[in-house]
């Protein structure tokens, strides 16, 4: 009874004001999986060609049992996510905003939901120019009453990159950092001082919080910067995700230990070990990402969309002791946002010498790890519970931004991703 009350409370509990973050951000907390990828694939990196007949797909949950009246609007941004001074008729062609139309009703599942898609651009609104972009969805054509928001780019390609990524040169390094190389051949003609023109970004494994940004070539010469530093492009291998898989309620799922139902669905999942001290070992992972899907339902393309259950997860990491309380224990992942959210943080069962935490999930294959706040760099820090490791698969995206001459707004010009065992 105690976790159905909770279930109900976290469902019925939503900010009625939020301010806009240009991150990806959950306004509405009945808002739930919600995820933005290139339309057709499973790429979970949002980026699209100008002019490209590529589509965009937005998809979410509202955990009601009768649908909601949403909007949307597009917003540009510079390099670093700050809204630009364009005005909107300049990037967007079509209407200013649109109605979100596309919901269907959950089916058989003891948690109600409708679930929403939003394929953009399309023919009400289209998209000119290159660069950062942040999707809003908001409420009763209200754009104050915020329900969420996603970043996602479009790329005028003008450069050819290469590069590779592998255990660090430094010697104090070696075991524990990634160290990434790379080249940007670029249009000199669109970029006659690119020293001071180029900005480059770097991500690993689409973590935003934890971006590498403000580099400067280590050389220039002729047509190419080059980026081959043994000192400023160092990321922590980290360690490969753990993970479970709910997609079959009734049968076996790997890493969980139980499941039962009353209200709603629960599940149990193995109590989970730091792995801080233990040795690396290497398996295939999806680098935290998800899958959604009901292997028990009607099993078509679409059909997980709405007849996957949401199950309530409990996660178990066993210690001798609590972390500071400023640090904290997080359950991260995609499906956090990467991000050390309240709804996620862990609580410390001290008779059990054990964390706990309760938290609802569409059914699918999970990935996680356990992260900590990092009081030093006030970013999430999955080192200290799974190790660090050289060895570790990591995936890096590098994104490459000039100024625009002729309008004076960051324009992405070049996109690289490079994986560490695929080279």
């Amino acid at each position: 009874m105690k976790k159905t009350s909770t279930a109900f409370l976290f469902f019925c509990s939503f900010n009625l004001s939020a301010q806009l973050v240009y991150d990806n951000m959950t306004y509405d907390k009945r808002v739930q999986t919600v995820q933005l990828m290139k339309d057709g694939t499973d790429d979970r990196y949002p980026i699209i060609s100008l002019n490209s007949a590529d589509q965009l797909r937005l998809s979410f949950d509202l955990t009601e049992k009768t649908n909601d009246y949403f909007q949307y609007t597009i917003i540009h941004c510079d390099a670093n996510w700050l809204p630009t001074n364009l005005a909107s008729n300049f990037y967007m062609k079509g209407m200013s905003f649109d109605n979100v139309t596309d919901f269907k009703f959950s089916t058989n599942t003891y948690t109600k939901y409708v679930h929403y898609n939003i394929v953009f651009p399309n023919e009400n609104i289209t998209l000119t120019a290159a660069g950062n972009y942040i999707i809003k969805v908001y409420k009763n054509f209200n754009e104050d009453d915020l329900v969420l928001s996603r970043r996602f780019m479009i790329l005028n390609n003008n450069t050819s990159l290469d590069g590779n990524a592998r255990p660090a040169t430094l010697a104090e390094y070696r075991f524990t950092k990634q160290e990434l190389n790379f080249t940007i051949e670029y249009n000199v003609q669109q970029i006659p001082n690119p020293l001071a023109d180029v900005k480059v970004v770097i991500l690993q494994n689409n973590h935003w919080d934890g971006a590498l940004r403000g580099l400067p070539p280590q050389f220039a010469f002729g047509n190419k910067l080059d980026y081959n530093y043994q000192d400023r492009t160092l990321f922590n291998g980290g360690n490969e995700y753990r993970f479970f898989d709910t997609r079959q309620i009734r049968a076996f799922s790997t890493n969980v230990r139980s499941k039962f139902t009353d209200s709603v669905v629960h599940a149990i999942l193995n109590t989970d070990e730091p792995r801080s001290s233990q040795q690396y070992m290497l398996w295939l992972d999806y680098d935290g990402k998800r899958i959604i899907q009901n292997k028990e339902g009607q099993n078509t393309a679409t059909s997980s969309e709405t007849d996957a259950d949401y199950v309530w997860m409990t996660f178990y990491l066993s210690t001798t002791s609590a972390m500071p309380e400023n640090s904290g224990v997080f359950v991260f992942g995609e499906f956090t946002d990467w991000k050390l959210k309240p709804e996620y943080k862990m609580y410390f069962n001290s008779a059990r010498g054990r964390y706990e935490c309760e938290i609802p999930l569409k059914q699918g294959r999970y990935e996680y790890s356990y992260a900590v706040f990092n009081t030093d760099t006030k970013m999430p820090d999955e080192t200290v519970i799974e190790g660090n490791h050289a060895q570790t698969e990591n995936e890096y995206l590098i994104l490459v931004y000039t100024r625009n001459l002729q309008f004076s707004f960051d324009e992405l010009i070049g996109v690289k991703k490079i994986n560490t065992t695929t080279q």
